[in-house]
């Protein structure tokens, strides 16, 4: 799947699909109005070279939020799963030609973290 930031300036494919998306009410992703889909680092494929990104972290500091330095959009996410494995939390709403209304919404209690 092709994803891309509001100006194009960061552009991405993701192998697979989504089949359910991540609703988390924390003190960034409520603001963001993200829609999660987590995939392994494997399964991202940046397009655009790194300087185009800036980096977001807060609370323990763990996940990168990234985003676009020119429009602002956050794309994705990257961090480390509880079993040790890179992966990437990518904002459904980037993704191009996808159907989000027919995506199954998990919520997540961000903020009882």
């Amino acid at each position: 799947m092709k994803g891309s930031c509001h100006c194009g300036n960061v552009q991405f494919t993701v192998d697979g699909a989504p089949t359910e998306a991540m609703s988390c009410n924390c003190s960034m992703c409520q603001r963001k109005g993200t829609l999660m889909w987590f995939v392994s680092r494997e399964q991202f494929h940046l397009h655009t070279p790194e300087h185009h990104l800036r980096d977001y972290t807060f609370n323990k500091h763990v996940i990168r939020h990234r985003f676009c330095q020119q429009c602002g959009i956050h794309a994705f996410c990257e961090g480390i799963r509880p079993d040790g494995a890179a992966m990437v939390a990518i904002n459904v709403r980037c993704l191009e030609d996808f159907d989000i209304d027919a995506l199954p919404l998990k919520h997540y209690n961000g903020r009882a973290l």
